[in-house]
């Protein structure tokens, strides 16, 4: 990213061709492959101008270079798909439930070992950077939203050749930029924060090692994770505006955040921005803003819970988060997440007023006491 801008600036003027003529806006070019002779033979193999608009914007944001996948988990894949067998893996044991689900599959598979290490045991994290070949960390983590010691652990020696990724979605680029801080890799889920609209699936993979990035490259093109044009597009203007969404979600959620700390019929409500926040010191030592996530514990038990979801009418019931509309759900009744507390609810805020969400929030919470 150039210097002399702002990250505002940035998002906006990154990854546009500024040729005399040419479109404004980076256009979809819906073609797998192209006449021989110029810089493209075949879109998989050689990319497209859509995917190299949003790797520019992203990878300028991070302080590195990065790569665009299909989706998330794609990108996800594709970072595991570097292990050897026998590899020893450490993740945390509050992290995506998709991350847990590839990390366990491949060791089923005998293609590696997982360790799980608390978010917040920096001890055991440090320990790991000497014997791990994958150090994955999560921060601010999902659903907990748990805040590690990442710099602290990204600054740590590392065994020979291992990879320390991070997975950036929560806190974006924005808010905390892992590989400034000494991560190898950092990802990112498009489809959230920076699409920002609910309407695309995709994912963005950043390094500054060329050879790392390369062998990325290689995965992707052989496992066929590359994104689609559509979705490119999409991000690409998701991402134009992510510097404002954010700004305003993060306003409302700190406000949200602290009413629901006090409603009388939440029991708990996590907030890296809270003070009663247990890891609210690393956060405010390494994120520049608290995130749009919140996630609170509803007095009664599972059924209480749901009927919460049900009866929100401006908040919408889905997963995922990170978009312009704000979402609630359950995430125990998840696959993979039976563990949380049954009653445990996460928030995603979007842009909506704050108000008009604290009511919808307030009447679901008293229309369903117990």
């Amino acid at each position: 990213m150039a210097t002399s801008i702002s990250v505002e600036s940035w998002l906006v003027s990154a990854g546009r061709d500024r040729q005399p003529g040419s479109p404004l806006n980076v256009p979809p070019v819906p073609s797998s492959n192209f006449v021989r002779g110029g810089q493209r033979a075949y879109t998989r193999n050689d990319g497209a101008p859509g995917w190299e608009a949003l790797e520019e914007i992203v990878g300028g944001l991070e302080g590195g270079s990065s790569l665009a996948f299909a989706s998330g988990m794609a990108g996800i894949a594709a970072i595991f798909d570097l292990l050897s067998v026998g590899s020893v893996v450490a993740i945390p044991d509050d992290c995506y439930q998709g991350v847990a689900g590839l990390a366990f599959a491949g060791q089923e598979r005998g293609r590696w070992n997982v360790h799980r290490v608390g978010v917040t045991d920096t001890a055991s994290w440090l320990k790991m950077c000497g014997q791990a070949d994958l150090i994955w960390l999560e921060s601010p983590s999902n659903p907990l939203l748990t805040v590690g010691d990442v710099d602290i652990i990204c600054g740590a020696p590392r065994k020979p050749g291992a990879i320390l990724c991070v997975d950036n979605t929560f806190a974006t680029p924005l808010n905390q930029r892992p590989l400034i801080l000494g991560a190898d890799v950092s990802v990112q889920s498009v489809t959230k924060f920076i699409g920002g609209h609910s309407d695309l699936l995709s994912g963005v993979v950043s390094a500054r090692d060329d050879s790392l990035l390369a062998a990325l490259r290689q995965s992707r093109n052989l496992c066929g994770g590359t994104p689609g044009t559509l979705e490119t597009f999409l991000a690409v203007r998701g991402a134009r505006t992510l510097a404002l969404r954010l700004n305003k979600s993060q306003e409302t959620a700190i406000t949200l955040a602290e009413r629901l700390s006090v409603h009388p019929n939440v029991t708990l409500t996590r907030y890296p921005g809270l003070p009663s926040h247990p890891t609210q010191p690393a956060a405010s030592r390494q994120l520049n803003g608290y995130g749009t996530i919140i996630s609170f514990d509803v007095r009664g038990d599972a059924q209480t819970a749901d009927k919460v979801c049900a009866g929100v009418r401006l908040i919408q019931h889905a997963t995922s988060l990170g978009a312009v509309e704000s979402t609630v759900e359950r995430r125990a009744c998840i696959s993979g997440q039976e563990h949380l507390p049954p009653t445990l609810l996460r928030l995603s805020v979007g842009i909506e007023s704050v108000d008009d969400i604290w009511a919808d929030l307030d009447q679901a919470l008293r229309n369903t006491s117990v």
